[in-house]
């Protein structure tokens, strides 16, 4: 057993010891107040527990530990020798002060020593005690301390791992944070992209439509930023002979190739062009008297445009033509009587309706039908439904609208060949059958020349053209006032001057009825065409006199009931 003196002997109060804090199990722990000061020296080499790297003879003091053991308690290292390491056979005191202070010689009180590194706890705070003896004080400030007499041990932290969780916790919560603004700029500048696209894509659509403003468009579903005037045109004039009746109506039919679109455009007879000889007439005179060949190159030179060839179709080939493609079907606008009834009151032969079935017989009927009063534009414009109802059941196929062509057995006139007209009614059927297709009236004024404003919407915009219409001066302007009593009589004599060349202008109704007719001009340099007016309107030659005319007028013609209108 070691013999050291067990300081619960004394009672901890009688020797030269003071508290010095609590071991980590809440047990008082004292230390040994010095009885003499020794300077630690750590060249010289002593025996005990410990060495001195410097052999100064001088030994570290030994802590001591009490751990409240009661006297009698098993000390499991009281009875072995101190360790030595290098094997030197020195030895520690038995007694060692943790602070430095050397041990004191004689019979210690027994402590129990641990090996265990003392918890890095503040304790309560150090009250100083009295020393037992004077000499054995030493100021704080002369104490001599060295590194060697302390063991600094990290003891890990029970709130370590906490801390390292939090630490975790709030650099995921960075990292989400931070992905989750990464995820909303990305699907900010998703969406900018997508409205980038889809704003190109729109303004993509409106140019390739041509319906962006500034660009030119004739309005088709695929459009262009081809000018107007540059876009490719196929046309084709037609004139409708009416054999049984007489008169004729025209209409060109347009393929514009470059913007897809179909257009069949109506001339109103009273058009003015100009002929070879270089004086007025009007597009039904020259019809009648210049043929095809010069009609079309009068229309090429007031409409500006280019036309490829004239297809003349007289009513029997526009019958058969009807049948051939199985009837047409036309939103009708008025009744047509049946023109071979021989009396008054037979059941219409086309009824005025939506989706009327027509028959050839019937097409040609609303083809060609002018009620009493009614302008020739009325009746242009059943041409024109007629002619659209016909492309939309003719075949699309260039061989089988050929066949059709060479069906009617028809002599064209040339250039045209059945092939090619074939070819061409071909391709507007397509348009027609797409609804790529229209039928537009050309605007005339009273003396058939072209305004500004038919320019822009039909000659420029359809025909891809410039209106050249010729000097009105150039025609003779002929006034009419109807006094015959009956009303029609103003536009039947109109239609009959406008196809003989002259300008016609609208002198009204007179108050009462006239038993003669009167032809006045009033400068001797028009009565030769005061004669020809009164030879136009079927009026004797006695009715020429000289007098006082309309304002704006060459001749002036005052209407009697001596007046038999054509047809009439």
């Amino acid at each position: 057993m070691n013999d050291r003196y067990d300081a619960g002997d004394a009672g901890y109060g009688a020797g030269p010891y003071e508290l010095v804090g609590y071991d980590e199990y809440g047990q008082p722990m004292y230390r040994q107040v010095p009885a003499q000061q020794a300077t630690y020296d750590p060249y010289t080499q002593q025996q005990g527990y410990g060495y001195d790297p410097y052999a100064t003879g001088q030994q570290p003091p030994v802590p001591s530990y009490d751990t409240g053991r009661q006297p009698g308690a098993y000390d499991p290292y009281g009875s072995q020798a101190p360790y030595d390491p290098y094997g030197t056979g020195t030895q520690h005191p038995s007694g060692y002060d943790p602070y430095g202070q050397a041990a004191s010689s004689g019979q210690q009180p027994r402590v129990t020593e641990q090996t265990a590194s003392i918890p890095q706890q503040a304790g309560p705070p150090e009250v100083p005690h009295a020393p037992a003896h004077p000499a054995e004080t030493r100021d704080d400030d002369e104490r001599d301390y060295h590194t060697e007499q302390f063991a600094f041990v990290e003891d890990p932290d029970g709130d370590s791992e906490d801390v390292i969780d939090w630490l975790k916790f709030t650099e995921n919560r960075t990292e989400r944070r931070e992905e989750a603004r990464r995820r909303a700029r990305s699907r900010v500048i998703a969406l900018f992209v997508v409205l980038v696209l889809v704003a190109v894509g729109g303004v993509g659509y409106l140019w390739y439509a041509g319906k962006l403003p500034g660009l030119a468009s004739s309005g088709s579903k695929t459009g262009t930023t081809t000018a107007v005037g540059a876009q490719k045109r196929d046309v084709i004039v037609v004139h409708l002979h009416n054999t049984a009746k007489g008169g004729t109506s025209t209409a060109l039919l347009v393929d514009n190739t470059t913007t897809k679109q179909g257009s069949t455009v109506l001339l109103p007879n009273s058009l003015a062009l100009s002929s070879d000889d270089g004086s007025t007439t009007t597009l039904a005179k020259s019809v009648d008297d210049d043929g095809s060949s010069g009609t079309r190159d009068q229309l090429g030179t007031v409409l500006g445009t280019n036309i490829q060839g004239t297809w003349r179709l007289d009513t029997p080939y526009l019958q058969n033509l009807v049948d051939l493609v199985g009837n047409i079907e036309l939103d009708t606008n008025t009744d047509v009587p049946d023109p071979d009834a021989k009396k008054k009151g037979t059941e219409p032969l086309v009824h005025k309706g939506s989706a009327q079935t027509l028959s050839g017989k019937m097409a040609v009927a609303y083809a060609t039908y002018r009620a009493s009063g009614e302008p020739q534009n009325a009746q242009l414009e059943r041409f024109g439904q007629v002619m659209q109802g016909v492309l939309r059941k003719l075949s699309s196929d260039p061989a089988a609208a050929t066949v059709t062509v060479q069906t009617l057995a028809q002599i064209l006139d040339p250039p045209l060949t059945d092939k090619d007209l074939g070819a061409f009614l071909a391709k507007l059927a397509d348009l027609a059958k797409s609804g790529d297709y229209k039928t537009a009236l050309l605007p005339v004024q009273p003396d058939g020349t072209l305004s500004a404003k038919t320019s822009d919407s039909v000659v420029k915009d359809i025909l891809g053209g410039t209106a050249k219409s010729p000097d009105a001066g150039s025609a003779v302007r002929v006034s009419v006032q109807n006094a015959t009593g009956v009303k029609d009589d103003t536009e039947k004599a109109r239609v009959v001057l406008l196809n003989g060349g002259f300008t016609f202008l609208e002198g009204g109704t007179a108050s009462g009825t006239q038993a003669a007719s009167k032809v006045v001009y009033s400068d001797a340099s028009h009565k030769s065409d005061a004669t020809e007016v009164a030879k136009t309107l079927g009026l004797p030659a006695g009715s020429v006199a000289k007098g006082t005319v309309s304002s704006g007028a060459d001749v002036s013609v005052v209407l009697g009931q001596d007046y038999k209108a054509a047809g009439s």
